[in-house]
């Protein structure tokens, strides 16, 4: 089946009103290059247990941003809770202005709860469509071969929040920020553009009231010198637990205000990023290596600990992965 937005998409929907779904609304782009003066794109929904990556890469191509229904099972986000729990509340409130006091948050994840690492990080729709967008390929000569070359991209960093009543809007910014993107507005999506791909599941309801991640739908698209970022021109992502958020690097967002008396706003999040670029949070320093070890081989590799390919990230001429299975022979080639 064809992804619905290879389709003429018909024009007028705003997306103040919060997500739709794929048969609920029409929109059509048009073909000169986006900017913050351009109609908002709509933000679709989806349901995990049914649409496919495709779907939800054309969506992101559009939007930056797409809503996925029931994306984790309810003892995964429990159990996700129940590992997390005691590294948030021994957290501090941040030192700056960047998170709000009434922020906590955990770190280092994969190396903390395994229901994170698998179910999350290693989630297979979220995978298919992190390796759809940021996936590189090359050719190169080497003597009188021309060698291929597949880089396949890896975790950037773990995160859980928890936003507690009182907190203030986090500012609207761009997380590509990282890599020093400055790209210039275009008409529409272009494979290349993404640094880093951000998946957020709610481990509580999540709405406007209690600090829901905002974002300005399309704002990927538009020129980074462009601003600043306009909070009226953004959409809320209300979650219930287990669904997601996935949002492309380079769109404006920010955690909201809680409003809420006495309600926690709980998020787990990771991004994705290419593998030849630097990891935000540093995952070998900011995991134990015998967690790493309990997780499967090709997960390792994603967390950080394969080469991207043809040899980039070596340890004295060997793949990483020799450092966590030093008896494996398949990985004492660097190609």
């Amino acid at each position: 089946m064809a992804p619905f937005l290879d389709q003429p998409l018909e024009a007028g929907v705003s997306s103040s009103t919060g997500p739709v779904s794929k048969t609920e609304s029409k929109f059509v782009p048009d073909d000169q290059p986006k900017s913050s003066k351009s109609p908002v794109p709509p933000v679709y929904e989806f349901d995990a247990r049914t649409c496919t990556a495709t779907d939800l890469v054309e969506a992101l191509k559009v939007s930056g941003g797409v809503v996925v229904r029931n994306m984790l099972k309810p003892e995964e986000v429990a159990q996700i809770d129940a590992d997390v729990r005691p590294w948030l509340d021994q957290d501090v409130p941040w030192n700056g202005d960047f998170f709000p006091p009434e922020t906590r948050r955990a770190f280092g994840l994969v190396g903390k709860s395994k229901t994170f690492a698998t179910r999350l990080v290693g989630h297979e729709l979220w995978l298919e469509v992190v390796d759809a967008l940021l996936t590189s390929e090359v050719s190169s000569w080497v003597g009188d071969k021309n060698e291929a070359s597949v880089s396949k991209p890896q975790l950037n960093n773990t995160i859980v929040f928890s936003i507690g009543p009182g907190a203030r809007d986090q500012s609207l910014h761009r997380d590509d920020l990282i890599h020093h993107c400055q790209h210039r507005s275009v008409a529409h999506h272009e494979m290349g553009r993404d640094s880093g791909i951000g998946l957020f599941v709610a481990g509580k309801k999540t709405t406007k009231a209690n600090g829901a991640t905002r974002f300005i739908p399309g704002s990927h698209l538009w020129d980074y010198g462009d601003g600043p970022a306009r909070e009226d021109q953004t959409s809320y992502a209300e979650l219930d637990p287990g669904d997601a958020f996935i949002l492309l690097s380079g769109c404006y967002h920010g955690g909201s205000a809680n409003r809420t008396r006495d309600e926690e706003r709980l998020v787990f999040s990771c991004f994705f990023t290419r593998s030849y670029l630097r990891q935000e949070e540093n995952q070998y320093l900011a995991n134990d290596w015998d967690r790493i070890r309990e997780l499967p081989d090709w997960l390792q590799e994603r967390v950080g600990w394969g080469l991207s390919r043809p040899f980039l990230g070596w340890v004295n001429l060997s793949n990483p992965m020799v450092l966590l299975h030093p008896e494996e022979q398949k990985y004492k080639d660097l190609f």
